[in-house]
């Protein structure tokens, strides 16, 4: 069976119900998905997957601390040529910034094949809550992701 993981960092949990409506979408098309925070991963368990899902909030225009600190990590993990998707959820503001972008600069970085552009969930204010269509955006775009 075709396996996933979808790995998040979330401030106040609105990354963190994004991540789980991607799960969701990819379950449905068949998937074996495991869905953890970024303080449950082991790296060396990252090899049994075909895609990694990476997300976070942005945070200062860019990616959250502690998921720089998680990608900064996977530079000694062997993922070349494995399937990624890059997400994040930011305020609607073009001066926002990215942490999607930036997830997927570093996906590339470890050779990572990039199956679908990042995806941003928006949120409304700091805390959130999430754009109204959010998480079913998000649950299409994992379903998706799977077909790819």
């Amino acid at each position: 069976m075709r396996k996933a993981a979808v790995i998040y960092d979330s401030k106040f949990g609105n990354t963190e119900k994004i991540a789980k409506a991607l799960s969701e979408g990819m379950k449905r098309e068949g998937l074996a998905v495991d869905c953890m925070r970024i303080d449950d991963v082991s790296l060396d368990k990252l090899a049994e997957y075909e895609i990694l899902a990476i997300g976070a909030p942005t945070q200062m225009f860019g990616i959250s601390k502690p998921m720089k600190e998680f990608l900064k990590k996977l530079e000694n993990t062997e993922l070349r040529n494995k399937k990624a998707f890059a997400f994040d959820t930011r305020l609607k503001s073009r001066f926002a910034g990215s942490a999607a972008k930036g997830i997927e600069k570093q996906l590339e970085k470890l050779q990572m094949t990039i199956i679908k552009p990042y995806a941003s969930a928006i949120v409304q204010g700091n805390e959130g809550p999430l754009e109204e269509d959010a998480e079913k955006k998000f649950t299409q775009i994992g379903s998706e992701i799977a077909k790819a």
